[in-house]
């Protein structure tokens, strides 16, 4: 049988009956191991009795733990201590399979080595980068400030570089957003982006998309709430390949005219898409934040992305950086800032984004063709729909092929799995027979 904490118990140990003080409080009991793994928790209304606070208080304690799945409800049995560890982990991604010899792993959609420009003269050139190895903490070589500009997609009021974009998605969410604050987001969306959310703690409002990108009456419901920002992938969406258009980026403007959340828009892929850059920075400059990466277009050893914003909230950023490396390395810097303005790295960026429409178009054709629709798009990536996930994922491990399970792109159940085009160079034929059939339970 499992211990039970009584409410009694409780009252002698925690001093602190704030929400935060109540939830770090218990945290602290459990790692200490004075609540043990399994331990029974009291009930809500008996808690918050003997500690002198609303029921409610004490919910939205639980809820914080439970998010970081440290104690768990068991229905009407109660809500028990399910976990010790406290080390932050990005969940969705941490669950992604090792894969053994022979197996085709297209759960991975990461740039085609090959398809990558060399960087020996361009990391040559950043071994002479103005500053370098100096400890200032400045935001941008004032060179690929200059190199970035001629295709940014508006004026910003200040550029900052993040060590990737990822990277650039968390900084700016912890220097700006609170715990406990919700954020908007499409839905699907990239599954690291979710993690992010989850480990920050906020309330993930999930924003419908339609073939061309957030659904305006969607995000208008979401807005409600007041989400301290939304965040999308205006030019070509990494999970689906759909981008967002002219006229659907005017709509969600009016939608987000009424609102003062932040504007987040991630570019992930790059000029891996032919899509024109898109941007509500002009509209919104004082809240719009823009990041585009260079991990899939020039490498992802380079981890470097550029974001741009005002200049008040570029310095809030810049402010929370400090307390890590609070740059990123000048060198790198400098490399990408010659790797943009060499005409030879420009057409082999060409060629490859080429090459990787062709692969992803060979795939959604071959299933088209088998019944299996897919929308079109670019990238390097297949959002393939099946009847059952499930049934899908066994289906596709006994042949052989590992993907993704649509439920990691998003926060409610997803009839899809996510099939990598960017390597698949030999076997389509076989995958196209393996996904119709995994599709078509």
């Amino acid at each position: 049988m499992s211990e039970v904490a009584s409410a009694s118990w409780f009252a002698e140990k925690i001093g602190n009956r704030t929400t935060k003080g109540i939830a770090q409080e218990t945290r602290s009991l459990i790692r200490v191991g004075a609540l043990p793994i399994g331990t029974k928790l009291p009930a809500i209304r008996d808690l918050a009795f003997v500690l002198g606070v609303s029921p409610a208080t004490i919910s939205q304690a639980w809820s914080d733990l439970r998010r970081q799945k440290i104690i768990a409800g068991r229905g009407r049995n109660g809500t028990f201590v399910s976990g010790d560890s406290f080390v932050a982990r990005p969940e969705r991604l941490a669950s992604a399979g090792h894969y053994g010899h022979g197996v085709l792993d297209l759960s991975v959609a990461s740039p085609d080595v090959a398809l990558l420009p060399p960087l020996g003269q361009a990391l040559e050139h950043g071994a002479r980068a103005q500053n370098l190895n100096s400890y200032e903490r400045s935001r941008i070589l004032p060179e690929l400030e200059d190199a970035v500009r001629r295709t940014w997609p508006y004026d910003p009021g200040a550029f900052l570089v993040t060590n990737g974009g990822y990277n650039a998605v968390y900084t700016l969410l912890h220097a700006l957003v609170r715990p406990g604050s919700s954020v908007a987001i499409e839905d699907p969306t990239a599954m690291r982006l979710l993690d992010i959310l989850e480990d920050l703690g906020v309330d993930i409002l999930p924003v419908d998309c339609d073939a061309d990108g957030p659904v305006p009456a969607s995000l208008a419901k979401a807005l409600v709430h007041k989400p301290a920002a939304f965040l999308f992938q205006p030019r070509l969406h990494s999970v689906t390949g759909r981008t967002v258009g002219e006229a659907r980026l005017a709509a969600l403007a009016d939608v987000l005219e009424g609102s003062a959340a932040l504007i987040i828009e991630d570019d992930g892929l790059g000029d891996v898409s032919g899509s024109v850059r898109r941007t509500l920075g002009a509209r919104f400059p004082d809240r719009v934040i823009h990041i585009l990466s260079y991990s899939k277009t020039l490498g992802p050893d380079l981890r470097l992305a550029v974001l741009s914003s005002s200049a008040s909230i570029v310095e809030q950023i810049q402010s929370y950086r400090s307390f890590s490396s609070g740059w990123t390395s000048r060198l790198l810097q400098g490399a990408v800032a010659w790797l943009l303005r060499d005409g030879e790295t420009q057409t082999l960026i060409e060629r490859a984004r080429i090459i990787y429409g062709e692969r992803r178009d060979a795939l959604v054709s071959g299933l088209g063709r088998n019944g299996i629709r897919v929308e079109p798009g670019d990238g390097l990536c297949a959002w393939v729909p099946v009847v059952s996930e499930s049934f899908a994922l066994v289906t596709l491990a006994a042949r052989g092929i590992a993907v993704h399970p649509g439920s990691k792109f998003s926060v409610r159940p997803m009839p899809f799995v996510r099939a990598s085009t960017a390597c698949l160079t030999g076997r389509q034929v076989e995958v196209i027979e393996a996904l119709t059939v995994a599709g078509k339970r």
